[in-house]
């Protein structure tokens, strides 16, 4: 390297190869594991001793400290996988690591890396648009059972797999709840951030429930507030209402002791005078995300209304825009004064305080705005309803990306079948080099009903040779009328079986971003042949050159 002038360490060609291959493959085998209804949990302890038990790929991914720069791709594509569909983070992981491994086994006999990643591309555009043409199955939004199993199949590989029917109706009644029509497109959205989890341990995760409002883990500022308001007039602000003070830095000379008693006074008549404004606007119930001490608290208690201080600012912004008030950041108007305008509140029908297990919730409903909904989980301690949490987040985002797009596929391994079969007969329409590029796309495929197989303690050989045949017939037969293109594996009675008529379902979405994003990420590593490490500069004394 010192011939080149360049101070470091350069791998090329093969060695390079080899070691980003390696490195993805163990990135892989640590997610392997726990993918499918059958896939197992991981246990991750950080440098300060906090657990965190998963098996969602992304989440494990995150945690994991990644040197490697190839690695750090796959993590990443993981991470873009959840971002984007919100499920299927472990099996993008693996295609990945499958397309790479077996394109290194190509330039291992010679083949062109230019020519896989044409192959690879090309064999990623055509099993798109099979799956559009062929695999999908079209719904409406008033499909519900549809919706319910798509919740329930993304549940199934999950600690509340058991328990999926509760959760799953949880998710669906969730997401129809928040409805909204796209402001330009004019078409329904689903807005993921505007439900609320709340996590609360103590009971069973049975006794989870779907509140249709907006709930906040908070308790009213005093004791002696009133615990509930109907026909609440709601003002968030983002103010300290504590005794008024002077800024840092602003000196006051007193010269007559009787002075600083009108000073003190004149302290607690400003803060007097802001709730004065906020109430006779009608606030009775007032959110700020700062301080609010006794003073302003006696004021509320007298005129019957809640506070609610050290409001988190995202909810504060969540609950203003479902009520339709407006944040408040100060009292000033034009004139210099003071003042606090009525059209700054927002509207709910109650507000009210309730214990749930240790901590006390406040419950907005009836919102004027946006339907807004909270999800109450319950679980035996902290580790369990995080990991409930996270499962509950990837249904809701598979009922979400159901209902946009509008069709789902068949799931336990019958999209990567067809495709696989799809691909290795294109691959035989095709007279150039990427032939072979083509046909080991279509074999990589065939990974994930394998290792479905295998996590669930099957004969995987025997079941993918099954389920490869009935694939071969529907696509051999000009009408598939038995449905075997919807062919996946049961991995409970370890048979083949229609998954469509079985409720195993995914939105077409996961499927479509999966095998793009896969495919990205290994062209992405392949392209790679050349990797300098350079050494850190040696700090120069000053004055020498």
């Amino acid at each position: 390297m010192s011939a080149l002038g360049i101070r470091g360490e350069r791998d090329q060609g093969q060695d390079v190869r080899t070691s980003n291959v390696t490195a993805v493959m163990a990135i892989a085998n640590v997610v392997k594991t726990s993918l499918g209804p059958q896939g197992l949990d991981k246990m991750l302890v950080d440098e300060i001793g906090d657990v965190v038990i998963t098996n969602d790929g992304a989440t494990i991914l995150k945690q994991l400290e990644v040197e490697h720069p190839a690695a750090k791709v796959i993590v990443e594509l993981s991470q873009l996988q959840d971002k984007e569909v919100g499920d299927g983070t472990t099996s993008v992981v693996i295609l990945a690591a499958e397309l790479l491994k077996r394109a290194n086994e190509l330039i291992k006999i010679k083949v062109h890396p230019t020519t896989i990643i044409s192959g690879y591309k090309l064999a990623a555009r055509q099993a798109v648009k099979y799956i559009q043409s062929h695999l999908v199955h079209k719904i409406t939004e008033d499909d519900t059972e549809i919706l319910f199993n798509a919740a329930k199949t993304s549940m199934n590989s999950k600690v509340i797999g058991s328990e999926s029917h509760i959760f799953a109706k949880l998710a669906v009644d969730a997401v129809r709840l928040i409805k909204t029509q796209g402001l330009i497109s004019g078409k329904p959205k689903y807005p993921i951030q505007s439900i609320n989890i709340v996590k609360s341990h103590g009971q069973s995760s049975n006794q989870s429930e779907l509140v249709k409002g907006y709930v906040i883990q908070l308790q009213r500022a005093s004791q002696q507030m009133v615990t509930k308001v109907k026909n609440a007039k709601i003002a968030c602000l983002d103010i300290n209402l504590n005794k008024f003070k002077m800024q840092m830095g602003v000196q006051i000379l007193v010269d007559d002791p009787q002075n600083l008693e009108k000073i003190r006074k004149k302290e607690m008549d400003v803060l007097k005078e802001r709730i004065h404004l906020l109430l006779s606007s009608g606030a009775n119930v007032i959110l700020t995300s700062k301080g609010m001490d006794d003073l302003a608290n006696k004021y509320l208690v007298e005129a019957g209304a809640i506070g609610l201080r050290r409001v988190p600012k995202e909810h504060l912004r969540r609950i203003a825009r479902a009520t339709g008030a407006k944040i408040i950041t100060t009292f000033a108007n034009e004139e210099s004064g003071e003042s606090f305008e009525v059209s700054s509140l927002g509207e709910a029908e109650e507000v009210y305080e309730e214990a749930i297990g240790d901590n006390d919730y406040i419950f907005f409903k009836g919102m004027k705005k946006e339907q807004s909904a909270s999800i109450i989980l319950r679980g035996a301690n902290e580790m369990m309803t995080d990991e409930i949490e996270r499962s509950m987040h990837d249904s809701l985002c598979v009922v979400k990306r159901t209902l946009e797009s509008g069709s789902v596929v068949a799931g336990g391994g019958a999209v990567e079948m067809a495709l696989s079969i799809y691909l290795d007969d294109f691959s035989r329409t095709l007279d150039t080099i990427e032939q072979i590029a083509v046909a080991e796309f279509a074999e990589a495929l065939t990974c994930i009903p394998k290792i479905l197989a295998t996590n669930a303690a099957k004969d995987s050989i025997d079941l993918i040779s099954k389920l490869r045949v009935l694939h071969s017939k529907s696509q051999s037969t000009q009408v598939d009328e038995k449905g075997f293109k919807y062919s996946g594996l049961d991995l409970v009675k370890g048979e083949v079986r229609h998954n469509l008529r079985h409720g195993i379902l995914e939105p077409t979405v996961s499927k479509v971003k999966a095998i793009k994003f896969a495919t990205e990420a290994a062209i992405t590593i392949l392209r790679i042949d050349d990797m300098i490490k350079l050494e850190p500069k040696k700090e120069q004394m000053p004055g020498r050159h």
